[in-house]
């Protein structure tokens, strides 16, 4: 029998381990756009933004690592259940979520906001700028509700979809959103759709 110099190299085959993480991320492409979505090690939910290239991928993650954890890494399984959750009420399967949703990278005007926000206006519901700022106590601060919705970063999972302007509604003026208004519309015509009693 012929040896060769590496007969005795037998490596063990084992599955990879990936480094641990602060914060694991995973870009989605759905029906209202490419949303990256990152959760910290516990699972709380820190960004659903809106994403349209690699440029916007790389602010986001930088945000995430000024003001999370610098160890962020793109690793899907732990964002299992916010994807399950996200494509069952982009198909109208759901009405809410269960994963928990953490506003570190909003700031304390935009906290109170959209505290207000998820706290008042429920599924297939739709308010006003000018009425969320009369309901966080703010009124006259339309304007600035608009500017904390439009950086809203968790989308979708904090429905800033639901603010409309005045005299805006579904097939109508629908106003600004990060993922633009056809989003904006396709998210409200679901729940108008699909929201119980409907």
């Amino acid at each position: 029998m012929t040896t060769t110099p590496f007969s005795d190299f037998a490596p063990a085959v084992r599955r990879p381990v990936l480094p641990e993480t602060d914060v694991s991320y995973a870009v989605e492409d759905t029906p209202v756009g490419r949303l990256l979505l990152a959760v910290r090690q516990d699972g709380r939910l820190v960004t659903s933004a809106y994403v349209t290239g690699e440029a916007e991928e790389s602010v986001w993650l930088q945000r995430l690592a000024d003001h999370v954890s610098p160890r962020v890494l793109r690793h899907a399984k732990p964002l299992d259940t916010a994807r399950r959750e996200l494509a069952a009420y982009l198909s109208g399967q759901a009405t809410g979520f269960s994963v928990p949703v953490d506003l570190v990278l909003a700031s304390d005007f935009q906290r109170s906001v959209l505290t207000g926000l998820a706290a008042r206006v429920g599924y297939g519901a739709s308010t006003t700028y000018g009425e969320l700022a009369t309901t966080i106590a703010r009124p006259g601060a339309s304007r600035a509700v608009g500017t904390a919705l439009g950086g809203n970063p968790v989308c979708v999972f904090v429905p800033c979809h639901r603010v409309l302007p005045a005299g805006g509604s579904v097939g109508g003026r629908v106003g600004g959103y990060a993922g633009g208004p056809a989003a904006k519309e396709f998210l409200l015509t679901l729940e108008a759709r699909t929201a119980p009693g409907a």
